[in-house]
């Protein structure tokens, strides 16, 4: 099953052989040169060693790597030359042992490691070839002495690859010691970037081995620079002269070529095509280590991008964002068009590299014939599908989708130099969908805000009431979070006895379930004083519906009946259930609390609720407030009721408006942070003169 003669032996009678079995370990180089070195100084052949060990070397190493099984190494020298031969124990038809013209689609390192050992074989090698046995496969060489006849039989037969029966070694090859010295120049791995030293250093070698007057290595990196001298040595070649170029082998979007000013020789040629190798090799190493970079850098750009668009509830500004984060990244030019109901694209957001450019570029966006860039987005609005753009603003289109629903595009112009390559097409992709929820969140969190607004407005009075005698004044500020709707409110309302009823109130809890809670006890107080309960009554009887309605939701409660007394004076009937006690601020100066505290609405089947007769004389006001006000936080510090009470007492004399409004300001004030509960601050004044 031999597809080869394989190596003469006929001279070994007059020479030496040896035979050994080595293991697949990373030693076994070694120990071959070894054999080799010994029957090389026993047949007198040292004039062969630099040659034979360098074979030896790359056919051994090559075994160990690929076969990973036990080695046998055949050595025979006579007075003519040295064959060896390197069998190992793999089945397969040793196919990847072959020598040809390297593949394209080859993988570099894949052609570093098995390639090259055999492309240095078949140049020192006088002849070599392959021999295929049934318990695996060998490879042999023969290296003769220059001039030397080979000996009887020694041609290569079958398939075996060889130089042919009796070929020589040219003369004006390279020897194996030039071919050793570029293989051991290496970069500096401490280096922040070696590439650049190293390919100097190895077009200077690889000159002064050839007799070069200058040369030149020419990187594309695929980045819109184009080629750039990644090294140079001696002058400029002549572009009129005889040049010796080989092209790099390194894989896309790298390209390059290595340029000597020297005669293309068979000595020259060689020596070049094993330094674009060697820097082939870390050249791939490179685009690998930079694609690895650039991934790393998209995916913290990603991140970024993700946490400044959650950042944003708000529609508008999310929309006016999203340029932002693509221009000039990813882009010259980058337009957001939104889907109206009626799906048509509105365009709502655009920028450019160049600003100067930015009204041409509304320009282009705004035309509508069939061939316009408005055109093309409405077919990627449609398709869902990515669609190129082309004409002066050349880009691409895709689609903004969230949760299923198709939301407008996302249009973003090439790069200046060059266009887009995948990776970029990916992460623009990946920024579409990220930006595209982010406006589907942005606008589902405007609509809980209008819907929370508006319910928040329906618990509280329109306007107050204008009575001749008595001022009225009211402030609220929702909680931070202006999409929920909060507990507090307050109220004014006529009774049948010509009196005037002051509510103000909170319930446990935000959202919709205390908005709920709000309202029943907002219209069951209007229904209850509407038909003349008495207020203790009153209060009885709201307390039953909330604890007969469960929840876990209690409130607390405020009621004051304000109605005419003595001369200009207003009298006061204040009933409290389980809240804060509201400050009277004299006319004449000074501020204290009053009231009696009483039991919250909700948690107990019977409540108390004292009443506190007050009298208001002319220009005193008696000041309302929920806890939002006094548990308003600075670090550990809150506001609290003496404070509110300091900042109430150098009012006295103001108008009910006033007061109101320069206690939410103190109030505000106290904290930066936004409200964590509603501020409802209600003021009733005798504004009799």
């Amino acid at each position: 099953m031999s597809a080869g003669a394989g190596p003469a032996t006929a001279g070994a009678r007059n020479g030496a052989v040896r035979r050994v079995r080595l293991p697949a370990d990373r030693r076994t180089p070694a120990a071959a040169r070894a054999v080799v070195r010994s029957v090389l100084t026993e047949a007198a052949l040292d004039e062969l060693a630099n040659e034979a060990l360098l074979l030896t070397t790359e056919l051994t190493t090559n075994a160990v790597e690929h076969a990973r099984t036990e080695l046998d190494i055949e050595v025979v020298a006579d007075e003519v030359g040295l064959s060896v031969t390197v069998s190992d124990f793999a089945p397969g038809t040793g196919d990847e042992l072959t020598v040809g013209t390297r593949n394209d689609t080859t993988e570099i390192d894949e052609v570093s490691e098995r390639g090259r050992g055999l492309l240095l074989v078949d140049h020192f090698a006088s002849r070599w070839g392959t021999t295929y046995l049934p318990t695996g496969k060998g490879v042999w060489f023969r290296i003769d002495r220059p001039g030397g006849d080979p000996p009887e039989g020694a041609s290569a037969g079958g398939t075996s690859t060889s130089a042919g029966p009796g070929a020589a070694v040219d003369s004006s090859a390279p020897s194996a010691g030039a071919m050793s010295e570029l293989m051991q120049t290496a970069p500096d791995v401490y280096a922040d970037d070696p590439l650049p030293d190293f390919a100097t250093s190895l077009l200077s070698r690889v000159g002064e081995m050839v007799g070069a007057a200058g040369g030149t290595i020419r990187l594309d990196r695929g980045d819109g620079q184009g080629p750039q001298v990644l090294a140079r040595f001696g002058r400029q070649p002549r572009a009129d002269g005889e040049l010796l170029r080989v092209p790099l082998t390194v894989n896309r979007p790298y390209a390059g070529e290595l340029e000597l000013d020297a005669a293309p020789s068979a000595y020259a040629r060689p020596l070049a095509v094993l330094t674009a190798e060697r820097l082939s090799l870390h050249l791939e190493n490179d685009r690998l280590r930079r694609a690895d970079v650039r991934r790393q850098a998209w995916l913290t750009f990603l991140a970024e991008a993700s946490e400044l668009l959650a950042q944003s509830l708000d529609v508008e500004l999310t929309m006016a964002l999203i340029p932002q984060l693509v221009v000039p990244r990813l882009g010259q030019w980058c337009a957001v068009h939104t889907t109206d109901e009626w799906g048509r694209l509105r365009l709502a957001a655009a920028t450019h590299a160049d600003e100067s450019v930015l009204p041409q570029l509304h320009k282009v966006l705004a035309e509508t014939d069939p061939d316009s860039i408005q055109a093309r987005l409405r077919e990627a609005s449609r398709s869902a599908a990515q669609i190129p753009l082309g004409g002066p603003m050349e880009g691409f289109a895709v689609p903004l989708i969230a949760r299923g629903q198709r939301l407008g595009t996302l249009a973003v112009g090439r790069h200046q130099r060059h266009r887009h390559d995948p990776d970029e097409v990916a992460v623009l992709e990946d920024v579409a969908r990220r930006a595209a929820l982010a406006i589907e969140n942005a606008r589902i969190h405007a609509e809980r805000r209008r819907v929370a607004q508006t319910l928040q407005q329906s618990l509280l009075p329109p306007v107050l009431p204008l009575v001749d005698g008595i001022g009225f004044a009211a402030e609220y500020v929702p909680t931070g979070d202006d999409a929920e709707v909060g507990g507090d409110f307050y109220d004014v309302v006529p009774l049948p006895d010509g009196r005037w009823l002051v509510v103000i109130g909170d319930v446990s809890g935000k959202g919709v379930q205390a908005a709920a809670v709000t309202g029943l006890v907002r219209d069951v107080i209007r229904v209850l004083v509407g038909d003349g309960k008495p207020l203790p009554e009153a209060l009885a009887r709201l307390n039953e519906t909330l604890v007969e309605r469960g929840g876990g939701r209690y409130c607390t409660l405020a009621l004051a009946a304000v109605g005419p007394g003595d001369g200009d004076r207003l009298d006061v009937s204040l009933h409290l259930a389980g809240h804060d006690r509201p400050v009277l601020l004299a006319g004449a100066g000074g501020a204290g609390f009053v009231g009696i505290g009483g039991t919250a609405l909700g948690l107990l089947d019977t409540i108390t609720s004292p009443t506190a007769a007050i009298t208001l004389a002319p220009g005193d006001s008696l000041i309302f407030y929920t806890d939002g006000v006094t548990e308003r936080r600075r670090g550990r510090e809150l506001f609290g009721t003496d404070r509110l009470r300091d900042a109430a007492a150098p009012l006295a004399g103001y108008s009910a408006d006033v007061v109101a409004a320069r206690l939410r300001a103190a109030a505000i004030n106290f904290s930066v942070e936004r409200p964590r509960d509603d501020i409802a601050i209600l003021v009733v004044r005798n504004d009799a003169t």
